[in-house]
């Protein structure tokens, strides 16, 4: 199972990113995929997360700025980052709870990361 991040760049404050995520391989299920980031200096901190129902979570510092989506048909994910700002640099990591069997309990599976950087 892998998880392949992209979308990631420069961008000035106030501008708009999309990130996408893919989950491939072999497997039975993935349920909760998530978006998390790292900043400079700090711990690996939450910014969204979607169900495999479609519900969703955000931390406080995005709410209404950024939107997560999911297609459960190609098992990817979607963040929609508007009004970026300063502090939303970081690196992106993308998560997924994976059942590779449906006999076998589920994993979270981690992608590779993609750096947003937001600077004038």
């Amino acid at each position: 199972v892998q998880l392949q991040a992209s979308g990631g760049g420069l961008v000035q404050p106030g501008g708009s990113l999309r990130l996408s995520c893919a989950a491939s391989g072999r497997f039975f299920s993935a349920n909760d995929m998530g978006w998390y980031r790292q900043a400079p200096g700090k711990q690996r901190e939450l910014v969204a997360i979607v169900t495999v129902g479609g519900s969703t979570t955000y931390a406080d510092s995005v709410k209404g700025r950024f939107t997560i989506s999911r297609s459960n048909a190609e098992n990817t994910i979607y963040l929609q980052m508007n009004s970026l700002k300063p502090e939303d640099t970081a690196v992106y990591f993308c998560k997924a709870q994976i059942r590779r069997q449906f006999n076998l309990p589920r994993n979270d599976y981690w992608g590779q990361g993609t750096q947003v950087t937001v600077s004038s």
